[in-house]
Parts: C-alpha cells; structure tokens; sequence
C-alpha cells in the first residue's frame, strides 16, 4: 500500500486517516449495541486504559466491559455515544495516532435522557498485514456526571 515508508503520499494518507476513523466509530457503535465480543477483537492487540485500569489484549478487554459497565434486560449499556473533533495524524507508513472527544448520554426508565460523561480518546494505530488496528487506547473522562446506571460501581465524580 505505501511506497516510501519515511514519507506517506496523500491518497495512502486519506485512506488511513478514513480506516482509522471508522476503527473508532465502530467502537462507540459497538459499546452501545452491548458487543462486548466485538470490541474485545477491535482492541485485540492493544494496551486499553480507562483511568487507572489498564488492561491488555482480547480477553482482559472482554472481562473489563463485562465487570465494569452496566447491561440492561436488552443486553445493551442504554447508552448512546456520540465522537467528534477526530484528529487522525499519520506519522508513517505503519504508525497513526489520534485524538477524539467523546459524549455519553443515558435514558432508562427512572432516569431522563442525559450526558452521563465526557471525554477525550487518545488512540495509537499501527498497520499490520495490511490492516490498520488500535495499539492502544486511553479513555480519560473530563466531565462527569450520573453513572450509577453505566458503570458496574458507581464512580465518584471528581472536580476538573
């Protein structure tokens, strides 16, 4: 796919930024639709931090969103994501970094819809066979709010 590993034309550039993304969509989609097995293979081969817990690889991946986040009578979070402000930097042929904010919003029942969290994801990429993968992602929260019906303990929220 690129031709000179120290310099990334445009076209191959393009093409990776719009893989990257939708590495990063996918994942988002895939929280909210309760696929935990499908972002457990998404982050297969990455170093995945949430705050202080960092795990790593497919089935520390799959055990995290088991233990730690919320699922209701429809094997779902309830929750909606929403990703904006992606930034994808190409350093090479085989290396990619990005930054993205993040909004979670929750509606159960006895709980009006509502932002429950926001954040920034930093991720780092690397081409592979072919493929473009996470090699690690950190989610760091900015802005909390109720979680006590998305996260398997409630956090504490903290003042930013």
């Amino acid at each position: 796919m690129f031709q000179n590993p120290s310099k990334v034309d445009v076209i191959d550039r393009l093409n990776a930024e719009s893989e990257i993304s939708r590495l990063i969509s996918n994942y988002v989609h895939n929280v909210d639709d309760g696929k935990i097995a499908e972002n457990a293979e998404l982050l297969a081969n990455a170093r995945f931090t949430v705050g202080e817990t960092v795990v790593h690889g497919r089935d520390e991946v799959a055990l995290f969103f088991k233990n730690n986040v919320q699922h209701h009578e429809d094997g779902t979070p309830w929750t909606w994501h929403a990703v904006s402000n992606v930034i994808v930097d190409v350093d090479s042929a085989t290396t990619a970094r990005a930054v993205s904010y993040f909004t979670v919003h929750q509606e159960l029942p006895l709980l009006p819809l509502q932002p429950i969290v926001t954040g920034r994801y930093l991720d780092t990429f690397e081409f592979v066979e072919g493929e473009w993968r996470c090699a690690s992602r950190s989610v760091q929260p900015r802005l909390v709010g109720e979680l006590g019906h998305h996260v398997a303990t409630p956090a504490a929220s903290s003042e930013n």
